[in-house]
């Protein structure tokens, strides 16, 4: 914050006003946007507060993870501020739009059980099982058929302003792509033999 109080004092309003927008276009240009365009499923670890921009790293994540002493904070409304980061797109997606304005109104801490509770992380992890559990899920994304988890990151973000029909098309092409993969023609004869597949990203 003393940041932007500087920026106030030295440059005055109109000069903070480019600050901010400068601030919100490279959060959003250089980690929202490729968080969301990375082929790969990131997954947000929270074991402390999220709040502000860090909260909306957590919501550009495919995966929320908190620890039980984790909570979670807009902050926004608290300094007078609107959202960033993209959490204005994403928040009501993931908990709906009369709860997302409830979270961003109330500007008050949410617990990591509350959070379960809205949808706004997918677990709870005790805190001392915390580190192990996040790493158990990246390591088992790692080694899972990790185009495939490309592939519908990209169909589940492009369903948001698509119709039914557009969709069915490109899960169509998705699905006749990935048929060209090694990890499919591996994942469906590993299925035919009962026994589990060996993955290796291409």
């Amino acid at each position: 914050m003393k940041e932007l109080v500087n920026q106030l004092d030295q440059n005055g309003p109109e000069g903070l006003s480019r600050h901010l927008r400068d601030l919100a276009g490279t959060l959003h240009q250089e980690v929202i946007l490729p968080i969301r365009r990375l082929p790969k499923p990131v997954v947000a670890g929270v074991n402390g507060v999220a709040a502000g921009a860090g909260l909306s790293l957590a919501l550009a994540c495919d995966l929320r993870v908190a620890s039980s002493e984790a909570r979670f904070l807009m902050a926004y409304a608290n300094i007078g501020g609107t959202a960033d980061g993209g959490s204005s797109y994403l928040l009501p997606r993931l908990v709906g739009l009369g709860r997302a304005m409830e979270i961003y109104l109330a500007s008050q801490p949410l617990s990591a059980q509350r959070a379960l509770e809205l949808g706004l992380v997918g677990q709870v992890v005790p805190a001392e099982e915390f580190d192990r559990h996040v790493l158990e899920i990246t390591v088992r994304l790692a080694q899972g058929p990790t185009l495939a988890y490309g592939q519908v990151k990209a169909l589940f973000d492009r369903a948001w302003d698509a119709d039914l029909a557009s969709q069915l098309d490109a899960e169509a092409e998705a699905i006749r792509a990935i048929g060209l993969t090694r990890d499919f023609q591996e994942g469906i004869r590993a299925f035919a033999q009962r026994r589990q597949p060996w993955f290796r990203g291409h």
